[in-house]
């Protein structure tokens, strides 16, 4: 083990709450997201630049003390380092140099038999340690490694009027609180803003809109209260912030002001019942997750609910509830007794050998022109009638790796070229942090013909990283990324199969009347002339492949029909999935003798878990596959 550092919790360490809980299944569209639920616990002092990507934030919480000055919070003390009284600093701003690096006056937030004082000391000296995304610093008269572990939680904050003067097009989120929010095109007031959310990738402005606008909800009826809507500060919305006047225009897209406005007409108490239920089922599911988790000899997970503020505890419990424990335990085993995994190059060769076989060549000129002759007539009516009656859905599988500078342009190439989009169901399968993005992308291209009724989005399937070596339980111990974070890897494309036994979905979909769903991965690289499915119809088949010419087996380019009748079998077979367990190093915390230690590895000490789609095929009859092989 190298480069561990002691990690205390701070005494207040602002944590906002997550823009999307990480829900596995996200509803169609139709349901608008609704950001009122999140609470801010503090508000943030940031910079923020008007983007016409995204907003910059930095980290600066405005601490309000018994004194009249007002002060900015900048990082909290981790840890002490080495034996000469120096520390460990996290910082929580976007100025560490000027912060950390240069002397001067610094206040010291901390409790002290039950108080929360402030006190001044002075910084001496201060350097970077990037590695661990930290800072050293030294503080005048601290000269023994006791004296600085009285100092370790306590939160550094400098005064308000020290903050940098900004660059023109910066603003500190602060300042914009309380400001004026009118439209652009007609000057009419809007409303006011109260509070700024840092999203991580833009700035949310909250607006308490004014009771004298016109707000019609979903259901067509106008609203008389004034409620709070979230805009996103970006430059296409925001074009312009007056500071002097104190105001601020917009230019929302059409429904943006309507989008979180409540739908119903329920009385607070009602309202107030099924959130009380609501919780109630949730502390169920969390129990019953802790549950799993103990007999699987995995308490430590639960050692991050004695630390920390209520919504990091609210992260954790979202976090247990959220591992797949049933998909775990058939990982777990594959550590010991690694599975007898049938690669598709494997599967291809047996496959060959058989006299039973269905194999249908075509060439990579005909798949992607709009010439239909490499196929016979009876396929291509057959893939026809079947898509134009709704009986095929589509599973686009994106994977964060796949989703980079062109993903979007590959996402929406895939999208526009399929068959039949008013008929077709179609599953868009994606990391979390890309669901915010999907729905953008389907609401501002009018879902690309789909019907938004028969659209919906899946987060990935992902299980814990565990240890490489076993605990005092003699498990693999699931490693935290926070204490109120686990740490989690994606599955790989073998998770859709957990996925569409996890949330009902086979059930919508038979319902919708679906016979075959094809899977495939964004990157699939030739598009257009599927006949795929015609040929698992008219073969009368369970499992369609198309194949790549020497490419075979690869993860990230993948194509298979399966009829609806055999994906059930296999949804209910989901403890027979096969995984590889990969070594790994990962970066991860621990708890030792009370304190939190960040653990950074020399060597590989963990194991990240994948599954690939193509192990459906171990077990299954060669005389029940076709194959569609795309040759030069």
């Amino acid at each position: 083990m190298k480069g561990s550092n002691l990690l205390r919790a701070p005494t207040s360490l602002s944590t906002s709450l997550p823009l999307y809980s990480p829900l596995k299944f996200v509803a169609p569209f139709r349901n608008p997201i609704c950001f009122s639920h999140l609470i801010l616990s503090s508000l943030k002092l940031h910079p923020i630049r008007i983007s016409s990507l995204h907003a910059t934030a930095t980290q600066e919480t405005v601490e309000v003390g018994e004194t009249e000055s007002q002060f900015v919070e900048i990082g909290y003390i981790s840890s002490v380092h080495g034996l000469q009284g120096e520390v460990r600093v996290k910082p929580n701003t976007d100025f560490p140099e000027l912060r950390f690096a240069e002397p001067g006056r610094r206040w010291l937030k901390r409790q002290i038999l039950g108080r929360e004082i402030i006190e001044e000391v002075e910084l001496m000296e201060g350097r970077g340690h990037h590695g661990q995304k930290s800072w050293i610093i030294k503080i005048n008269n601290i000269e023994k490694v006791e004296q600085a572990q009285q100092l370790v939680g306590s939160t550094i904050l400098v005064l308000d009027e020290d903050r940098p003067d900004l660059e023109e097009g910066d603003f500190y989120a602060r300042d914009l609180v309380g400001m004026r929010v009118n439209l652009q095109e007609t000057g009419e007031p809007v409303g006011t803003v109260v509070n700024v959310f840092d999203n991580g990738g833009s700035d949310l402005l909250q607006v308490k809109l004014n009771s004298s606008l016109e707000i019609i909800d979903k259901n067509g009826k106008m609203k008389s209260e004034a409620p709070l809507v979230w805009v996103p500060f970006v430059e296409a919305i925001v074009p312009h912030v007056d500071m002097i006047k104190r105001e601020m225009t917009i230019t929302p897209p059409k429904g943006l002001l309507e989008l979180n406005v409540r739908s119903d007409e329920r009385s607070k108490k009602e309202r107030r019942q099924l959130e009380w239920k609501d919780r109630k089922k949730f502390q169920k599911r969390v129990i019953a997750a802790k549950k799993k988790l103990c007999e699987m000899e995995q308490k430590h997970v639960f050692e991050g609910f004695r630390y920390g503020e209520k919504s990091q505890g609210s992260l954790l419990a979202e976090q247990i509830v959220g591992v797949n424990s049933q998909l775990l335990q058939v990982a777990l085993k594959t550590i010991e007794t690694p599975s007898d995994r049938w690669h598709l190059s494997e599967f291809l060769a047996a496959y060959n050998k058989e006299t039973t076989r269905h194999v249908f060549k075509v060439s990579k000129g005909c798949l992607v022109s709009e010439d239909k002759k490499y196929t016979s007539s009876k396929i291509t009516e057959r893939r026809k009638a079947l898509i134009s009656n709704g009986k095929v859905a589509n599973i686009l599988v994106v994977e964060g790796k796949s989703f980079e500078s062109e993903g979007t342009d590959r996402l929406i190439q895939r999208l526009v070229e399929m068959e039949s989009h008013g008929t077709t169901p179609l599953i868009l399968v994606c990391p979390i942090n890309k669901m915010e993005t999907f729905q953008n992308l389907m609401t501002d291209n009018d879902y690309f013909g789909f019907d938004p009724e028969k659209v919906w989005i899946l987060e990935e399937e992902k299980l814990p990283v565990v240890s490489s070596s076993h605990g005092e339980h003699g498990k693999h111990k699931i490693l935290m990324k926070s204490p109120w974070e686990i740490l989690q890897t994606p599955v790989g494309s073998g998770g859709v199969i957990s996925l569409l036994s996890s949330h009902n979905s086979l059930e919508s979909l038979a319902a919708m009347g679906v016979e075959y769903i094809e899977i495939s991965s964004v990157d699939q690289r030739y598009i257009g002339g599927e006949d795929l499915v015609g040929l698992v119809d008219s073969s009368e088949a369970n499992v369609g492949i198309k194949t790549f010419g020497g490419v075979n087996g690869v993860d990230d380019d993948f194509y298979m029909v399966f009829s609806m009748k055999f994906l059930a079998q296999l949804t209910k077979r989901v403890n027979e999935l096969l995984f590889d367990a990969v070594l790994r190093s990962n970066q991860h915390v621990e708890m030792v003798d009370k304190e939190w230690v960040d653990i950074t590895p020399s060597t590989h000490n963990s194991y990240e878990f994948r599954s690939s789609v193509y192990t459906c095929l171990k077990g299954c009859s060669f005389d029940k596959v076709c194959v569609m092989e795309v040759v030069d």
